[in-house]
């Protein structure tokens, strides 16, 4: 145990002869390492966030699309995108054979150029009915949802999205003031709680109008793009898949389930969708990361193989005075570990900062796994093992007398 303390305190000391070289040699896997840290976190910050949203959408929640997904409890070929109905969404809440269904909202959703007075701003329409806000999580921040008697007389009301809100009508109240849409007016009854999010998943930058205004005023077809269903448990999600699909099979008349003209996604299934497509970005951009790694380790080696010419006389010397190979190699592995592992520690901090920094500024989520960090201190040592032991092994094998030789 003591000739390694020693060995260890001398690497050290060795390495601090020299300070400007042995920096440069760990700025590379400082920068390696930090890249790593840094990119996975934004990827699993990413995938975080993108599972936060889709999971506001609703809770136990199972999606009917027209046409097939190729997913879900019924997989079909090809399939119409009309082949959804109001009368189905009505038919599956009243079937006595589904038990396991407590709410269902059929959906029509377009995007629209919505404006009032000079301001417009293009954003999705959803027409919804009233039990819409129970399925999908949606709660009013101010004035009221669509109600069942809007549906009933195709009233031109609208719900904004609070981003909606903000680009329409700045800081002033909107309920009660009238946007456009299609050349229609409409009247703001309400405003929603900001969900947040982006892009797609963005809630905040929608508006709800009655299914039926929407329908026949807006869209002008009586058929729905999807209709949304609530299970009554999580236990209950794929006997709710199965029930509701084997209905509208046999609602359709559809004997073949290959043949549906239909698919049904759970929030799993566009989560795990979700999750693939951020864990491939995720590993992809972590894979060129990797690459300063290697580089980083190229730059060690050199700097190790300089360092054995520099101590060619001191290593002949030591072999003349008894030192055995492995006494040597690992002197020398010892130092290269030191130097990786030093800039692994660096690298972790600077990825956690640089990740820190970034999600401040951009008000998105920190995230940093221990098993990144932990694979940080493993690849920084094994750099250091893979990179260092060829100028070991070489400076182990010199022959004493060339050794001392040698000028």
């Amino acid at each position: 145990m003591k000739e390694y303390i020693e060995i260890i305190t001398e690497s050290i000391g060795m390495l601090k002869l020299n300070k400007l070289r042995t920096g440069l040699a760990m700025l590379g896997i400082v920068i390696g390492i930090g890249s790593v840290i840094t990119l996975v976190s934004l990827g699993q910050a990413t995938q975080k966030a993108v599972q936060n949203q889709i999971e506001s959408l609703g809770a136990n929640l199972l999606t009917i699309y027209p046409g097939s997904q190729n997913t879900g409890a019924v997989r079909g070929a090809a399939g119409g995108a009309t082949t959804l109905t109001n009368d189905d969404a009505a038919a599956i809440k009243s079937s006595p054979t589904i038990t396991t269904i407590q709410n269902v909202s059929p959906e029509v959703q377009t995007r629209l150029q919505v404006s009032a007075g000079k301001n417009n701003s293009n954003i999705q329409i959803v027409g919804a009915t009233s039990v819409y806000a129970t399925v999908h999580s949606v709660t009013i921040d101010t004035g009221s949802f669509i109600s069942d008697q809007d549906n009933a007389s195709m009233s031109k009301v609208v719900v904004l999205g609070p981003q909606v809100a903000s680009d329409l009508f700045g800081t002033s109240d909107p309920v009660g003031q009238s946007v456009r849409m299609n050349g229609v007016s409409f009247r703001v009854i309400g405003i929603t709680v900001s969900k947040g999010g982006t892009g797609f998943l963005n809630q905040d930058n929608i508006a709800y109008v009655p299914l039926s205004t929407a329908q026949k005023q807006l869209l002008g077809h009586d058929y729905l793009n999807s209709i949304a269903l609530e299970a009554k448990s999580a236990d209950e999600m794929t006997q709710a898949q199965n029930e509701v699909g084997y209905f509208l099979l046999a609602r359709h008349k559809i004997c073949n389930p290959a043949q549906a003209d239909f698919s049904i996604l759970s929030q799993q299934d566009i989560l795990n969708t979700a999750s693939a497509t951020t864990g491939t970005f995720t590993a992809l951009l972590s894979g060129i990361a990797a690459i300063s790694l290697l580089v980083g380790g190229i730059g060690i080696m050199n700097i190790m193989l300089v360092t054995v010419t520099e101590r060619t006389r001191e290593i002949g010397l030591r072999k003349a005075l008894g030192a055995k190979k492995h006494t040597i190699i690992t002197q020398f592995l010892t130092e290269s570990i030191i130097l990786t592992f030093t800039g692994g520690l660096a690298g972790i901090f600077l990825g956690v900062v640089i990740s820190y920094i970034y999600a401040s500024l951009t008000g998105s989520l920190f995230v940093v796994a221990p098993e990144s960090i932990l694979l940080a201190f493993v690849v920084s040592g094994g750099i250091g093992i893979l990179f260092g032991w060829y100028p070991a092994q070489r400076a182990a094998s010199l022959q004493p007398i060339e050794a001392l030789r040698y000028e």
